[in-house]
C-alpha cells in the first residue's frame, strides 16, 4: 500500500506542476480533467502525508525510548508510543478504504424511476410518498430535482414517475435505493382497518454523456403527441409530449413535463442513454464472480430491499438488517443515516474481497 501511495503522491506533484503552468488555461477540456483528478487525489495525499508524519514521529519516539534510562521518562515515552501506534493504524485503515476502486459513476447526476408494483392504487400512493421523500432528501444535500415524466392517478398517486437529481455525488447517495420497497399499512380507502402489503420498484440510473453510449439516430423512432394528465392549459392542446422508441432494445421513453417539444426530446434522450448504459453495466457486473461482488449494491430490481411497516413505525433494510423507528422523519427525507450505513456495509464487503 505504501508504494502505491508513493506513486500517487508523485502523480499529485506532477498535476500540481501542470496546474501552475499558465498554458493549461488555454485548453479548457484538459484543464477540467486535470482539476478533477487533482481534486480526487487531494484527500488521499493529505491523509498519506499525515501517515508519513505519524510514522516519523513514532520512529523518533522509539529511538528516544532506546536511549533513555530514566524509568519515569520511559513510562511517558511508552504511552506516547501507544498513542502514535494507534494513530498510524487508524490512518492506515482510512487510507485502505480511500484506495478502494472508486465507482466511476459516483459523481454523476442520477435518474430515478419509481413505479407502483403490487397493490394497485395503494402502491401508486406509496410511490408518491417515496418521490416526496427523495425530493426532500435531495434538498438537504443541495441537489436539484426535475421531473422528467409522470403518470399520476386520480387520488394523487403515481403509476410511475421519473425524475433527475443533479449535483456532485448524487449517484453515490442514491445508488443503493434500487430495488423493491415494500409498504405495510392500512390504506385510506380500507373501511375495515385491515393492513395491506404493497410494493413499489425503484430504479436508479447514472446519467451518461454522449461519448459513453453511442446511439445511431436511425435506430430511434420519434413520435410527438399531446400531453395527458392534470396540468396547465397547454395539456391536450399542443403536441409537446415526446415518445422515443429504441428499435434494437425495444426501450420506449415518454417525456411530457416540459411545454417545449425540444426540451422533452432532450430529456427523453438523456433517459434513453441512461437506460442503455444500465443494460451495459448489468451485463458487465454479471461477468464478475458472485463472491467478489458487493452483496449490498447489486442493484437487482427484483430484490426486496426495504420494508416500511406503518403500524410499528419501523423501516427495515433487509440487506444490512438495520431497522429504524422514526417513520415520520424518514419519510420527510431524513434518510442520510440509512444511506451512510449502506455505504459502510458496501465498503466492508469490498475490503473483505480485497483481503481474500
Amino acid at each position: 500500500m505504501f508504494d502505491k501511495l508513493q506513486e500517487a503522491e508523485e502523480k499529485y506533484l506532477r498535476l500540481e506542476a501542470e496546474i501552475a503552468d499558465p498554458e493549461l488555461f488555454s485548453d479548457r477540456e484538459r484543464h477540467a480533467a486535470i482539476m478533477k483528478e487533482y481534486k480526487q487525489l487531494t484527500p488521499i495525499i493529505e491523509k498519506f502525508r499525515q501517515l508519513k508524519k505519524a510514522k516519523a514521529e513514532y520512529e523518533d519516539t522509539l529511538l528516544m525510548a532506546e536511549e533513555t534510562s530514566d524509568p519515569d521518562m520511559h513510562e511517558m515515552i511508552n504511552e506516547e508510543l501507544k498513542s502514535l501506534r494507534a494513530l498510524v493504524d487508524e490512518l492506515s485503515e482510512e487510507l485502505k478504504i480511500m484506495l478502494l476502486p472508486r465507482d466511476p459513476n459516483d459523481e454523476k447526476n442520477v435518474i430515478v424511476e419509481i413505479r407502483g408494483g403490487a397493490g394497485g392504487e395503494e402502491a401508486a400512493l406509496f410511490a408518491s410518498v417515496l418521490y416526496r421523500m427523495y425530493n426532500m432528501y435531495a434538498e438537504t444535500q443541495g441537489f436539484k430535482v426535475s421531473v422528467m415524466n409522470a403518470n399520476e392517478t386520480e387520488l394523487g398517486g403515481f403509476k410511475e414517475i421519473t425524475f433527475m437529481v443533479e449535483g456532485d455525488g448524487a449517484y453515490s447517495r442514491f445508488k443503493f435505493e434500487s430495488g423493491v420497497h415494500r409498504v405495510q399499512r392500512v390504506p385510506e380507502t380500507e373501511a375495515s382497518g385491515r393492513i395491506h402489503t404493497s410494493t413499489v420498484t425503484v430504479a436508479v440510473l447514472p446519467e451518461v454523456e454522449d461519448v459513453e453510449i453511442e446511439i445511431n439516430p436511425a435506430d430511434i423512432k420519434i413520435e410527438s403527441c399531446k400531453s395527458s394528465g392534470a396540468g396547465g392549459q397547454h395539456i391536450n392542446k399542443t403536441e409537446s409530449a415526446v415518445r422515443l422508441t429504441h428499435k434494437p432494445s425495444g426501450i420506449v421513453i415518454e417525456c411530457q413535463e416540459e411545454r417545449s417539444q425540444f426540451k422533452n426530446r432532450e430529456k427523453a434522450m438523456r433517459m434513453l442513454r441512461a437506460k442503455l448504459y444500465d443494460i451495459k453495466q448489468t451485463e458487465q457486473s454479471q461477468m464478475i464472480a458472485s463472491e467478489r461482488r458487493s452483496q449490498v449494491g447489486t442493484g437487482d430490481r427484483s430484490e426486496r430491499i426495504r420494508t416500511y411497516n406503518y403500524p410499528q413505525g419501523r423501516i427495515t433494510d433487509h440487506r444490512i438488517g438495520l431497522s429504524v423507528y422514526s417513520m415520520e422523519a424518514f419519510l420527510n427525507g431524513d434518510i442520510g443515516a440509512m444511506i451512510d450505513a449502506l455505504i459502510t456495509a458496501d465498503v466492508a464487503e469490498k475490503l473483505k474481497a480485497e483481503n481474500e
